[in-house]
């Protein structure tokens, strides 16, 4: 028995028919079969959307986001479509499609975000490049693009030069050196002598106002390190004092930073 091998343009045909049967179907039935057919219709629809998600891929985007975003546009186009209408189905559905993820690329998925009219060019861009090569054998010029989508060749250059605001470089990325190094390596790590000196900057005037024990008690707490059992042995005094004059102190210099500077030539 021989087995017939069944054509691309045989498939395409009839899963239009098969699509067409399911409209017709879900037109003169409610809820629930009626959404149930449409679902039928995105299963059955569902390579198309996965085709126009792949011309967008390499632009920073994750695959399966772009596929569920064109998923979203065969679902919208399921529930969209009008049975009176003159276009099929999929004439219909694919437009909708890439209309969908233009708007992604344009509301989502900018690191940096450029004007409108060049998010929206830059999609444009994406959607025709694939068909120009196929047609023209080459990457198209700025000029062959302008041609193809009636438009200037320096929109086209602008549009262009906006492709890597997609995606920020990632800091796991290699460097520039050969080293096996990347680029975190490069970044400086976080200075804390700063933030130390600031520290010192600020509390010495809250401190300088400190009687000689306020200030050895924190001497010893803060820079030796010193528990309250061993301040109060050398102060000669109870733990429980020595934590009674530690908060006292702390309040007393919190109240000093959180006033207000007087004037100057107050």
């Amino acid at each position: 028995m021989t087995i017939a091998a069944v054509s691309a343009d045989d498939a395409k045909q009839r899963i239009a028919a098969t699509t067409q049967e399911l409209l017709l179907e879900a037109d003169a039935v409610p809820d629930p079969r009626h959404q149930e057919l449409l679902d039928e219709v995105v299963l059955l629809n569902a390579p198309v959307a996965r085709s126009i998600a792949s011309r967008y891929r390499s632009k920073g985007v994750d695959a399966d986001d772009l596929e569920q975003v064109a998923y979203l546009g065969l679902v919208k186009a399921a529930n969209g479509y009008r049975l009176d209408a003159s276009t099929a189905f999929l004439s219909y559905a694919v437009p909708t499609i890439r209309g969908e993820l233009k708007r992604y690329f344009r509301d989502c998925a900018w690191t940096i975000r450029p004007p409108r009219r060049v998010q929206e060019m830059q999609g444009n861009i994406a959607a025709a490049e694939p068909e120009l090569i196929q047609r023209l054998g080459h990457v198209p010029s700025d000029q062959e693009t302008a041609a193809a989508l009636g438009t200037d060749p320096a929109e086209i250059a602008e549009a262009s030069s906006v492709r890597g605001c997609f995606n920020a470089l990632s800091l796991d990325a290699p460097g520039a050196s050969d080293g096996g190094s990347s680029l975190i390596d490069a970044v400086a790590d976080a200075e804390i002598g700063y933030e130390l000196v600031e520290n010192v900057h600020t509390l010495t005037p809250a401190v300088a106002s400190l009687g000689d024990r306020e200030k050895r008690i924190l001497e010893l707490r803060f820079r030796n390190g010193c528990t309250q059992e061993e301040i109060g042995n050398e102060l000669g005094v109870s733990q429980m004092q020595v934590s009674r004059l530690l908060r006292g102190i702390l309040d007393q210099l919190r109240t000093e930073l959180a006033a207000e500077p007087a004037p100057s030539g107050a």
